[in-house]
């Protein structure tokens, strides 16, 4: 490797816990977590009102410089003693070639020990992520090892938290997923910990897997095997006190629904009305509202999608309280499950809802906000239909008007 140990230089305090790279411009959210400037801007400039590392919701998204923080990274920059000296300072420690393969070896072995102090060392800066992932045998050692029945749990929770914190390196996602379609048995593992894991567990086992989620054959292939679908709609149920883990459970449900024997068993399994509850949440965060609006969007495609939202006695009426208050792409969702049910298959139940729900005014009020394009003609096209509903005593429709957008293909 031209390389026989690594030093452990950038302090996490320096990291921003977003893209995980030394701060050019630290900045603080009034929740007192700091984050580098642009990846914090990024994050709320997207739609989300909470913060990234404890999920709470924001009383303001003004950020405030931490200048105590610039200047000790600036100092830190301009050392030149960074390799400390001191043979007891914890970022004096070193890890050998050597070192590397008895881990390797200790893995296949399900040592504890072991698997505790790479996780410190991953967890300690991204240079020692980026030297620990170029061994050969590592990442296999980990398949290796969830591929195994009978392995316990705290074995694989610390498993999938290293593969969450070395995910992010070139090239390893699309090795571990290789190494996956190969290892079916994988799968296993990652349900165990998804149902008997603590918390934070199951949120780095649904992420890491929606990490390798590469391709519609992986998806289908993780949607379709075992339990995992019906666990996942266990989750949003059962955990209503965490949003962190709703979140990256809509998250891989909305890469994972890509066929239509997938969408109508999440809509059998009851999603559209765990959807319609987080919709009428007034304190839910934007970020899963919006992915909320998307899944319904998904499901509104197919002929059970329609029929379970239809019947839900809230879920349209949710969705138009929700117009004008999220992102521009959650907004085109939001019509798009209005302009499905409304339009192209009348159903007047929820024109009903519709229309009981103040949705003409707010319909008038997205398309006076729309510049041409698809939003404004689905939302047009609405507001004929309300109209000529409202005109009829909504008794029935004006049987001569034919829509022309044909940007949905339903199935």
């Amino acid at each position: 490797m031209g390389r026989n140990e690594l030093y452990i230089t950038v302090p996490n305090l320096f990291r921003c816990p977003i893209s995980l790279d030394v701060m050019k411009s630290p900045v603080s959210l009034c929740t007192g977590v700091t984050y580098d400037r642009s990846s914090i801007q990024h994050w709320l400039d997207s739609g989300h009102d909470t913060c990234p590392a404890t999920m709470q919701v924001l009383d303001t998204k003004d950020f405030v410089p931490n200048l105590t923080l610039h200047r000790l990274i600036n100092l830190w920059n301009q050392s030149s003693t960074r390799r400390p000296d001191s043979e007891n300072s914890p970022a004096a420690a070193t890890i050998s070639d050597q070192q590397v393969g008895i881990w390797i070896e200790e893995i296949k072995r399900e040592r504890v020990e072991s698997l505790v102090k790479i996780v410190e060392f991953l967890n300690y800066s991204e240079e020692n992520s980026r030297f620990l992932v170029r061994f050969d045998g590592f990442i296999d050692a980990i398949v290796i090892v969830l591929s195994r029945e009978g392995v316990e749990i705290q074995v694989l929770e610390l498993i999938i938290r290293v593969l969450d914190l070395i995910l992010v390196q070139n090239g390893i996602k699309e090795k571990v997923h290789r190494l996956f379609l190969q290892n079916q048995n994988c799968l296993s593992s990652f349900l165990s910990v998804i149902k008997n894991g603590n918390s934070n567990s199951k949120i780095q086992s649904i992420r890491v897997l929606g990490s390798i989620s590469l391709n519609n054959e992986s998806k289908r292939f993780i949607a379709e095997t075992q339990n995992l679908i019906p666990v996942l709609l266990h989750l949003l149920k059962s955990e209503t006190d965490l949003p962190a883990l709703h979140d990256t459970v809509l998250s891989l449900l909305i890469s994972l629904t890509i066929t239509r024997s997938i969408k109508t068993q999440i809509v059998q399994l009851g999603l559209v009305q765990l959807l319609s509850n987080t919709l009428s949440n007034k304190n839910a965060a934007i970020s899963l509202i919006e992915k909320c609006l998307k899944l319904l969007s998904i499901i509104s495609t197919c002929t059970e999608g329609r029929a379970a939202i239809s019947e839900d006695a809230k879920c349209a009426g949710c969705i138009v309280e929700r117009l004008m208050k999220v992102t521009k792409t959650a907004t085109e969702d939001a019509v798009l499950v209005l302009w499905s049910l409304c339009c192209t298959f009348r159903d007047e139940r929820v024109q009903e809802k519709v229309m009981g729900s103040n949705g003409l005014t707010k319909l008038l009020l997205v398309m006076q906000s729309e510049g041409d394009g698809t939003v404004r003609r689905m939302c047009g096209e609405l507001i004929k239909v309300m109209r000529n509903r409202y005109k009829n005593g909504g008794n029935g429709m004006v049987v001569s008007y034919e829509t022309k957008t044909t940007h949905i293909m339903p199935c």
